[in-house]
């Protein structure tokens, strides 16, 4: 099922490793649910100087429901470096280290997935810069974002993403970059953006038996079984590509983009096997596809207006019908958003959004409705100088399928933060949030930033 479009010994080394090289603190600027683009194009500033900086951080979580358990302690340490190696040329490089000692405390998950999800070390962003007038080049593993709305992913179709805790980390962390080559151009008010990806990074979505594995419908008296997944041949045929231009106009950022890929997310393809034992037989595959795509914004002082839209032509979608040869449809797809972000008295922001994906040439059989449209509803407040409160609510509107995310955050000294919050899940079995009936859950994280 699709969704619209988470040994101490040496975690000790780890943590002493991210202490000793940051040598100068920095304001942590991170949101729970992505940070906004700015709304003018424009040329990114220069590069900072070299040394370490990044953070280490410490996350919490327990899943309520019955059997109620850990169901995370990790500890994350994120380092990065960036600098100049002559007149235009700069440099940047990234690494994050995963440690989650839950799998040392129960047996509640598989071996796979502990296995999966223990120890995790991964490079971030890793990249050359090269600048010569109006051009701007970039070579390397780094992020690019095309689109951001609250929550959720619409016109950002570039990036992978960690999805084994499903939407629920911050964006910046949740984001997998891809290694590609990028040529930008800057003119006054317009900006072109050439990208092209040789080999493709794909959307994690761990192991069957974690918290977060979208599992696939199977009727009564059937079992589910998963193949290794399908990941694309590193060949010609399967590099992505993309071409985006923007422009700001009195005031309205506009782009336009195409992109051609391997979708970042896997379809799961059908088989079933009779005996001795029904069971239905999935694995993931990623479609190749088309994306047609526009982004806009416009600041009105107090209330800033963004909207994205992005048809897609060639992916595939779980179909209900146990009599159908692959378990899947091929169908084309609008999606959209738009939403409103006002700026109200005592630090308080409220946004709230409305999207739908519209399916065209619409088979009965997927799980979808031919229009599922939706909404969502962020309140964020600053008080007692140090203390941020925030709530998010994302909720279909065609059925009582929601997320409710609320959390308080303390920055009780310049470098440090500590974090309390909930997620909770409703809906039906099949629904984007339903399917997580079972995975609400209660979290807090300490982090230092450097």
């Amino acid at each position: 099922m699709r969704s619209f479009d988470l040994t101490f010994p040496r975690l000790t080394l780890i943590a002493a490793l991210c202490f000793n090289l940051g040598a100068q603190a920095a304001d942590n600027k991170d949101s729970l649910f992505g940070d906004d683009l700015p709304l003018a194009s424009s040329k990114p500033a220069a590069a900072s100087g070299s040394g370490v900086k990044g953070f280490i951080q410490f996350e919490l979580a327990r899943t309520t429901p019955t059997p109620d358990h850990w169901s995370k302690m990790r500890t994350r340490a994120d380092l990065s470096s960036q600098g100049k190696l002559g007149d235009g040329l700069k440099w940047k490089l990234g690494a994050r280290f995963d440690y989650d000692a839950v799998y040392g405390i129960n047996d509640f998950y598989p071996p796979e997935v502990e296995k999966n999800q223990r120890f995790n070390a991964v490079l971030r962003e890793n990249y050359i810069d090269y600048s010569a007038g109006n051009w701007d080049f970039r070579f390397g593993r780094q992020h690019v974002v095309w689109g951001e709305m609250v929550g959720m992913f619409f016109a950002d179709v570039v990036s992978a993403r960690d999805m084994r805790e499903f939407i629920l980390p911050e964006f910046d962390q949740l984001r997998t970059p891809q290694w590609a080559a990028r040529a930008e151009y800057f003119a006054d008010d317009f900006h072109a953006e050439v990208l092209w990806i040789p080999v493709a990074s794909y959307d994690n979505i761990g192991k069957p038996g974690a918290e977060f594995f979208p599992n696939q419908p199977v009727p009564p008296g059937f079992n589910a079984q998963y193949r290794q997944e399908v990941r694309p041949a590193r060949n010609a045929e399967n590099m992505n590509y993309g071409l985006r231009l923007s422009t700001l106009k009195a005031g309205w950022d506009v782009s336009a983009f195409y992109y051609r890929s391997s979708d970042v997310n896997a379809t799961f393809y059908r088989d079933i096997v009779v005996a001795p034992t029904p069971t239905f037989v999935f694995e993931g595959r990623h479609d190749r596809i088309h994306q047609y795509g526009s982004t806009l914004a416009k600041d009105f002082g107090d209330v800033v207006l963004k909207g994205e839209a992005v048809y897609t032509r060639g992916r595939s979608f779980t179909v209900l019908n146990a009599m159908d040869t692959d378990g899947v449809a091929q169908q084309n797809t609008l999606d959209w958003a738009a939403g409103l972000d006002f700026t109200l008295p005592a630090e308080t922001r409220f946004n709230v959004q409305v999207f739908q994906r519209q399916f065209f040439n619409f088979n009965e059989d997927i799980i979808p409705d031919k229009r599922e449209n939706g909404y969502s509803l962020l309140l964020n407040n600053k008080f007692f100088t140090n203390w941020e409160a925030q709530a998010l609510f994302i909720s279909s509107a065609n059925r009582p399928d929601w997320l409710f995310r609320p959390r308080l955050t303390w920055n009780f000294e310049r470098n440090w933060r500590v974090l309390v919050g909930a997620d909770i899940f409703k809906g039906p079995p099949m629904g984007m949030f339903g399917r997580y009936d079972q995975q609400d859950r209660v979290y807090s994280e300490v982090r230092y930033s450097f």
